[in-house]
């Protein structure tokens, strides 16, 4: 009797992360942070943004002294397990420096997984719900007119959803009376920005009409009651939605709000935390989520959120400005092409500048933005033009925001 033979097949190896870097570079006002996960299989990358623009050196710390260590020699295929055990490793968790550390390594593994597989980030999640994201962009001005001609400027270019802000965040350039001795500052008098942004935002409208969308950005400015009473007072406008009427620590205040008008409301560039959406998703107190992918920890948790809030008919509008990254647009844009609850997407307008350090940045055509043809995240970085622009050492200035008696406020 013949003894059976016994065949075995040899398993491949997996493939396993070899090096963890971070570069770090300016080619505009803000410092952005990428990851490069690299592999062992040779010329096998991805990127990630871990931009963290006012502790961008905090977050390259955590992520060469901390992260990289505990990474070295993992399989890159489990993503899930990756940041998850990111996330608690550290004991302590849900924190802005972690949390982009952790989202840079995550968006990198889904950009190698992607080409692995040769497919985009947007087919790895299922595939696309639509072949282009609207986009909102900011026009800007120290006076209602000018900002008025800028509105149509953009409708002129094709945009369809633009915010509407004067004298930046908080409305800058109102006279007011500081006390002697009064310290440098961002000063800016809360009561006279809402004076004149329901007139600015009044004037816009009257001049451009109802055919295109307004938003605006209170940017946490304001009070909890008075910010209840701005939501009231813009609602006859009829805003495509009011950017961060109230500050993560003033999440409650949003059920007055709901009660009291039906603006639409976007929340979220500053959370950390789960427990800062989950309430706000499921009483259904905000229209869209906004929140900045690699400061809650990168494309996993955002792909999690995101399918919650879908049960809840709540959008999405990611937030997108200059201190997100290349990298970071380019995630968003993938989000964006999935997901079936996606309402717009903030654009930064990158420079040429930003097009040369970053290959594949995605570009905008009549108000949508177009991916490319390319798998995972579908852009690359240019190492030796970035390095010609290293991060400046800076102390933020608007940041350092005040009342008009010289009080701390928020930014």
């Amino acid at each position: 009797m013949q003894a059976a033979v016994v065949k075995f097949i040899a398993m491949p190896l997996p493939v396993t992360i070899q090096d963890v870097r971070v570069v770090l570079t300016q080619p505009g006002k803000s410092r952005l942070a990428i990851v490069k996960v690299s592999t062992s299989e040779p010329g096998l990358y991805g990127l990630g943004c871990a931009t963290f623009t006012q502790r961008i050196f905090a977050v390259a710390t955590a992520i060469e002294r901390h992260l990289k260590p505990f990474l070295l020699g993992r399989d890159v295929d489990r993503i899930e397990e990756i940041w998850s055990m990111s996330m608690v490793h550290g004991y302590w968790r849900n924190g802005p420096v972690l949390n982009n550390a952790i989202s840079g390594v995550d968006q990198a593994l889904g950009d190698i997984k992607g080409k692995r597989a040769g497919m985009s980030v947007c087919d790895l999640l299922g595939g696309k719900s639509r072949e282009a994201a609207h986009v909102y962009v900011h026009a800007n001005a120290e006076c209602k007119e000018e900002v008025a001609e800028n509105v149509q400027a953009y409708m002129a270019r094709g945009f369809r959803y633009i915010r509407v802000q004067m004298g930046g965040y908080g409305g800058k350039g109102s006279p007011m009376v500081k006390p002697k001795k009064a310290p440098d500052g961002a000063y800016f008098d809360p009561r006279d920005y809402c004076r004149r942004m329901l007139d600015m935002i009044a004037y816009v409208r009257e001049q451009v009409g109802e055919a295109v969308e307004l938003l605006h950005d209170v940017h946490e400015r304001l009070v909890p009651i008075h910010a209840v009473e701005f939501a009231k007072d813009v609602e006859q406008f009829k805003l495509f939605f009011l950017e961060d009427a109230l500050a993560p620590e003033d999440i409650h205040w949003f059920r007055m709000i709901r009660g009291q008008c039906a603006t639409p409301l976007a929340m979220g560039e500053l959370f950390n935390n789960p427990h800062e959406w989950q309430m706000l998703i499921q009483e259904r107190l905000i229209d869209f989520i906004r929140m900045h992918i690699s400061q809650m920890g990168g494309i996993t948790p955002a792909r999690n959120v995101a399918i919650f809030a879908d049960m809840y008919g709540i959008r999405t509008a990611w937030h997108g400005p200059s201190d997100t990254s290349p990298v970071g647009h380019a995630a968003n844009l993938q989000l964006d092409l999935w997901l079936p609850n996606f309402g717009v997407q903030e654009w930064y307008q990158p420079s040429e500048l930003d097009y040369a350090i970053f290959p594949g940045l995605p570009v905008v055509e009549d108000g949508y933005l177009y991916p490319n043809d390319e798998p995972g995240l579908g852009i690359d970085i240019d190492e030796a033009l970035a390095a010609k622009y290293p991060p400046r050492d800076l102390v933020e200035d608007w940041t350092q925001t005040r009342l008009p008696d010289g009080s701390p406020a928020r930014p």
